[in-house]
């Protein structure tokens, strides 16, 4: 019986019914107005839609279980280590540095949308030194290493990816005058909408949600994001507003003529849990092990995944500007390119783990 509880434990846990179960046994639907009732509402959402994205892909006989093996590890290994570092890290952040804020902001909706853009822009740093900062990417590398796009992607995060992210964000914000509470709400919206953008062709076909694509950051410019193809690469930081990418030049919008290829480009075990979760790590310890001297073992760590002290280079930045000179020499259109993708961790074989 304590077995069984446990199970429905986790998976009230999952489907986010704890709160609003405790608002129904209470009585007190007037809960269900305030922050507290309407995030008990939101929460069930996208576990809601993972469940109808599943059972659309088995209906179009498109469902894989090996499509969600990685997220599934992934949300069981990080479901309380993760977690609770994350939350720690909101709130040593918080302790350290509100007293250090530039000015204090009331909550108004004019000081949210200027609080908003200053999380868009901890998150862009965040995201951006994920990808160009090799140490960083091995937090990061886990996230894109699914080669389907679907909602429980959303899940597939290294452990110690949250607390980098939330220093980073958290740190920025408290900074530059965003209140806690403020904070706490745009938390909410950002993890919400970080999540809807992982929705797969399963449920959404064309990502591109209308006329939202031209306001709004939306599943279409997240699965750029994710995509391998040379075009893609490095693109839309961004979570919900495109501001950040936009001034810094990172925005890219799907061409629908471009079939998206998921994933990294490092050549990895078929289908392994371990590389996917360890397996950029092992690569980078490879490398600084291999490396001459204490300069360019530290140089590894710091300079953007593919960097060698060889100089024969493989970043996103080399692979992208052959790329399109391939395309000026031949007047090609961009297209999908599997054959040419460079790895992005310097190891050229899977890394050996099962």
């Amino acid at each position: 019986m304590d077995f069984l509880e446990a199970i429905f434990k986790n998976f009230v846990g999952f489907f986010g019914f704890n709160s609003l179960i405790a608002i129904i046994k209470s009585g007190d639907y007037d809960k269900l107005l305030t922050y507290e009732g309407f995030k008990s509402l939101m929460f069930p959402i996208m576990p809601f839609l993972l469940v109808i994205e599943i059972i659309r892909a088995g209906f179009y006989k498109r469902f894989k279980v090996i499509h969600y093996k990685l997220p599934f590890f992934s949300y069981v290994l990080n479901a309380f280590v993760g977690r609770v570092i994350a939350i720690a890290m909101v709130g040593l952040c918080i302790g350290l540095f509100e007293k250090y804020a530039i000015f204090k902001l009331s909550f108004t909706w004019y000081w949210f949308i200027y609080g908003y853009i200053v999380w868009e822009f901890g998150h862009f740093l965040y995201h951006y030194w994920g990808h160009k900062v090799r140490l960083f990417w091995c937090l990061h590398s886990t996230h894109h290493a699914p080669e389907t796009m679907n909602l429980s992607v959303s899940y597939a995060h290294f452990f110690l990816e949250g607390p980098y992210a939330d220093f980073i964000r958290t740190t920025v914000c408290i900074l530059l005058g965003v209140p806690p509470a403020m904070l706490f709400v745009i938390m909410f919206i950002d993890g919400f909408w970080g999540g809807m953008i992982h929705i797969g062709e399963n449920l959404v076909n064309d990502g591109r949600l209308g006329f939202l694509n031209n306001i709004i950051l939306t599943p279409s410019h997240h699965r750029v994001h994710h995509a391998k193809n040379p075009l893609y690469m490095d693109t839309n930081f961004c979570n919900l507003l495109p501001i950040w990418d936009k001034v810094f030049g990172t925005y890219q919008n799907e061409d629908r003529k471009i079939p998206i290829e998921y994933g990294i480009s490092r050549p990895m075990i078929k289908n392994s849990f371990l590389d996917a979760y360890f397996g950029e790590i092992v690569a980078l310890a490879k490398d600084v092990h291999k490396a001459p001297g204490i300069k360019n073992k530290f140089l590894y760590l710091v300079m953007p995944p593919g960097w060698s002290h060889t100089g024969d280079h493989k970043m996103t930045t080399v692979v992208k500007k052959k790329y399109f000179e391939e395309l000026q020499q031949t007047g090609k259109q961009p297209e999908a390119n599997t054959n040419n993708n460079i790895p992005e961790s310097q190891g050229g074989n899977p890394v050996a783990l099962s």
